[in-house]
């Protein structure tokens, strides 16, 4: 798995795996979250790739004291490989710099 910073152009296939995955609600706008977290610390979104695939996402946000991780997801045909450990080690690199 490619793991790389979210790009506007995964907004479509991204939302679709967070559905996908169950994170989604109704009250809870996922095209409003992605705006705001391009506003703050964009570098934090990052989505997995399988040959040029979105199949995994981390978002995670640092506030100067604690480092947190919304939006972890795995598509469920790739669950069980590790891509899950995969993102949240990567993401927690990313925090601790």
């Amino acid at each position: 798995m490619h793991i790389r910073p979210f790009d506007v152009s995964d907004t479509e296939a991204v939302v679709q795996l967070w559905q996908a995955t169950g994170l989604t609600r109704p009250w809870n706008d996922p095209y409003r979250d992605i705006e705001r977290k391009l506003r703050v610390q964009p570098e934090l979104f990052l989505v997995g790739e399988v040959q040029g695939s979105v199949i995994a996402t981390a978002m995670a946000g640092y506030d100067g004291h604690r480092g947190w991780i919304y939006y972890l997801a795995v598509d469920p045909s790739h669950q069980g490989a590790g891509f899950g450990r995969q993102m949240l080690a990567h993401a927690e690199g990313l925090l601790l710099e």
